[in-house]
């Protein structure tokens, strides 16, 4: 048996446990530049809010509900983040992240000593009581059924936020009452094309015959099926190295300037050497691509991108920041105004063993690797861009990101720290 503890309304949540005073109250947190809306509570639903909503065209219902915003932070979700997998992890002894608001527990041989509803109980209370984080669990025997669970569970105040699947009869019920097109696995494509073959519901797709599923769908689809009957199929360790790791922003402000682009170019490729380090990767390419503002009609429109790749695959963010560089003065063109720019690096594969070349350019990878190594240490100890390239400049620029009701830090800065007066 497997359980997803799902954490209702996360951004949100974490917000407000900052925030005491919000309780019951509409809360939504935007995205980068505080553009749209990326999540928001069950009241703020209530006001006729949705995700994805720009927020400036729904201000006057923030305005008329009172509805708190907030920008996102990710670097104080991700410290909460951590604090409930460390519960989790103390609970239970296999647990697998698999985002950051979600987790899959192995319950493997608990049914054997404990009522797994109970167990799981016992689990979202001290969660509680340790975050004040509500999060719903659904247990079942596959995660197909477990992350289906899990959402019952959240739907449903019957279950008391905990649902498990585990007779044949209960899985059918779920079957029937889900939405295929909200079943995890099932993407766009696949579901225009079961629903063009007549599947218009999880249960007549999981009573379909195996050879009906093999003959229409490739190995995800046959996967989905499987799992959706109750057998484990998808190993969802096998997604934990990303093919390719994209850093991007829309600007704050408009620029033009070559400088700026480059700083922000530069910035990017750092975050995408810093996270293929994180997962022990290494890329062999690197894209750059640029765009003007879309909605800005009255200005020049513009967009490209440019490809380097590199003779032995890297994780090196001199490297890689100097490759990205060189993309970026091969498409700048002057005066066009330009409101995004990104990294995309790609070709990724584990770093060790690394395939090495003889006419390398870089002929001291191993002092290099220990430099990396450093500046990793010293900046997870003192703080993001601590130890940064010049290239990247300093202070506030134009192209950063608007972030005009982001909360501090409280669990990871000191001077964030929550101070109460009595």
């Amino acid at each position: 048996m497997y359980a997803l503890v799902d954490c209702n309304s996360f951004f949100c949540s974490v917000e407000k446990v900052f925030h005491p005073g919000l309780e019951g109250k509409p809360v939504c947190v935007l995205s980068n530049n505080d553009g749209c809306i990326v999540a928001l509570t069950p009241e703020a639903k209530a006001c006729g809010l949705h995700r994805g909503d720009p927020i400036f065209k729904v201000k006057d219902i923030v305005k008329r509900h009172g509805v708190h915003v907030f920008s996102t932070n990710m670097k104080l979700y991700s410290a909460m983040s951590q604090r409930v997998t460390s519960i989790l992890r103390k609970s239970i002894h296999h647990v697998e992240n698999y985002s950051i608001d979600e987790s899959f527990l192995d319950l493997d041989g608990y049914e054997r000593f404990h009522d797994l509803v109970k167990l799981m109980h016992d689990v979202k209370e001290r969660i509680r009581l340790c975050t004040d984080i509500p999060v719903s669990i659904g247990i079942a025997p596959s995660k197909t059924l477990a992350k289906m669970a899990s959402k019952f569970a959240k739907q449903y105040k019957g279950y008391n936020g905990v649902c498990m699947i585990d007779t044949d009869e209960k899985r059918r019920k779920a079957l029937e009452l889900f939405d295929l097109a909200d079943v995890w696995g099932i993407g766009r494509h696949t579901l225009e094309k079961l629903n063009y073959l007549g599947v218009h519901s999880p249960l007549v797709f999981a009573d379909k015959s195996e050879s009906w599923v093999k003959s229409n769908l490739h190995k995800p689809g046959v996967q989905t099926w499987l799992e959706l009957n109750g057998t484990s199929s998808i190993d969802t360790s096998e997604v934990r190295h990303n093919q390719t790791i994209c850093t991007s922003r829309s600007f704050g402000e408009m620029v033009s300037d070559l400088d700026s682009l480059k700083a922000s170019v530069a910035s990017f490729a750092a975050s995408c050497a810093n996270k293929l380090r994180g997962q022990q990767s290494v890329c062999k390419s690197v894209m750059v691509f640029v765009s003007s503002n879309r909605f800005r009609e009255d200005l020049k429109q513009y967009g490209n991108a440019a490809t380097a790749s590199f003779i032995t695959s890297t994780s090196d963010t001199i490297e890689i920041t100097k490759a990205a560089i060189q993309c970026l003065e091969s498409i700048y063109q002057s005066g066009i105004m330009y409101k995004k720019t990104g990294v995309v690096v790609s070709e990724i594969t584990p770093e060790s063993p690394l395939q090495l070349d003889l006419f390398d350019p870089n002929q001291k990878r191993k002092e290099r690797k220990e430099l990396m190594k450093a500046m990793d240490e010293i900046n997870h100890r003192f703080g993001s861009k601590t130890l940064r390239l010049a290239v990247e400049g300093t202070g506030q620029q134009s192209w950063h990101v608007k972030c005009e009701h982001r909360s501090p830090n409280y669990l990871t800065d000191i001077d964030g720290i929550l101070t109460v007066k009595v």
